[in-house]
């Protein structure tokens, strides 16, 4: 029997604010994600792809739930659950951070924005933070108060995206500077515009903060983006594996720490503030982590062959790591991959191969990203 697995749309799983829009524009592919639907592709994902790189796309990342940290307390609190050094982010500035386990386990690694003192946002990939959190909270008896506000993002990617965004909000958008943002409307939709974005191209997040204005917004969006051959699309898995950006859940778990990834920059040890994991994580750093990232290259013309995830990688007879995300990338014409593997001595690089159809392919480790856009 030949058939399509399918997506059954339920209550049980959210509809984000452009949820109606999605569908009226084409969207053809769903996952689930933060227990809402987010799309994954409209015309196909290589179409998409090149509608990303080319010119402009919106992307419904209405997924990308926020957790509201606000409260005496507040600042302290997001010190806690992060090892990264937060006392220098001023009132409308985003840093890219990490949460971690007391383990040293990665938990999230959300974009965190400080509308004001004391008043935070997590924009978070897909896991429970939000209960996290509060679980951290009534166990160390933080004053601050938590919640998942009415607030749901839209990204808008691609080289066109500055030329959008003026048309839409006006000259101002040009001097945002990177991980910026600005609370502002758009024909009276109350917003946050912030200068970030999961892809390898310009771009802007657009914060609704009124889900009732989910596909008005997402209208007048694309309505202004004609003259830019917008196009609705979706996190794009070839642009961030390209640019050598990681997806929690696939490249990052529990299972691997910081400074297994390469992420040391987003570690401070020494910092004043106390923090959940500072312990372990100082234990780890002394003696070296036990994992590392790779960039693979998969020699061949083996063109959507190896778009399957987590498959082992081996050296010798011992398997050693795994692939966390693969892709055939048009640019590059060749199937590239993040892997994770046993951590390397210094000067020893060793050969690497996958099996696929009883047969041995070797693959290439190489440095990331694979593509830097300027």
């Amino acid at each position: 029997m030949n058939f399509k697995p399918e997506i059954s749309f339920s209550t049980r799983i959210r509809k984000s604010p452009f949820f109606e829009s999605t569908m009226k524009w084409g969207c053809k592919g769903f996952t689930v994600y933060n227990k809402m639907y987010m799309p994954t592709f409209y015309k196909t994902f290589v179409d998409d792809y090149w509608s990303l790189v080319s010119d402009v796309t919106l992307w419904d990342v209405g997924g990308e739930r926020q957790v509201e940290i606000k409260g005496k307390d507040a600042e302290r609190f997001v010190e806690f659950i992060t090892p990264r050094d937060i006392s220098k982010c001023k009132v409308g500035q985003c840093m890219y951070i990490i949460l971690t386990e007391k383990n040293g386990g990665i938990v999230n690694d959300p974009v965190l924005l400080k509308l004001d003192e004391n008043h935070f946002w997590l924009s978070t990939a897909d896991s429970d933070v939000l209960l996290w959190c509060l679980g951290i909270a009534s166990a160390n008896k933080f004053d601050v108060q938590l919640r998942e506000p009415d607030v749901s993002p839209l990204s808008l990617q691609g080289p066109k995206a500055p030329d959008l965004m003026e048309k839409i909000s006006g000259n101002w958008v040009r001097d945002l500077k990177f991980f910026y943002f600005k609370e502002t409307t758009i024909d009276d939709i109350p917003v946050v515009i912030a200068r970030s974005g999961w892809s390898g191209e310009v771009g802007y997040e657009i914060y609704l903060m009124d889900g009732e204005k989910g596909n008005k917004l997402w209208e007048i969006i694309m309505k202004a983006g004609q003259e830019f051959k917008i196009a609705p699309a979706a996190p794009s898995q070839i642009s961030r594996i390209e640019s050598g950006m990681l997806s929690y859940g696939n490249d990052m778990t529990l299972d691997e720490n910081p400074f297994d990834l390469g992420m040391d920059k987003f570690v401070n040890l020494q910092k004043k503030a106390d923090f959940l994991s500072k312990k372990a994580l100082t234990d780890i750093h002394k003696n070296g982590p036990t994992k590392e990232l790779i960039g693979i290259e998969i020699p061949g013309n083996f063109q959507d062959e190896f778009s399957s995830d987590y498959v082992p990688i081996y050296s010798d007879s011992d398997k050693v790591g795994r692939i966390t995300s693969s892709v055939y990338s048009p640019r590059l014409k060749k199937n590239i991959a993040l892997g994770i593997i046993n951590k390397r001595s210094g000067s020893i690089n060793g050969s690497y191969f996958i099996k696929k159809n009883n047969s041995d392919f070797e693959i290439n480790v190489c440095d990331l990203p694979f593509l830097r856009n300027k």
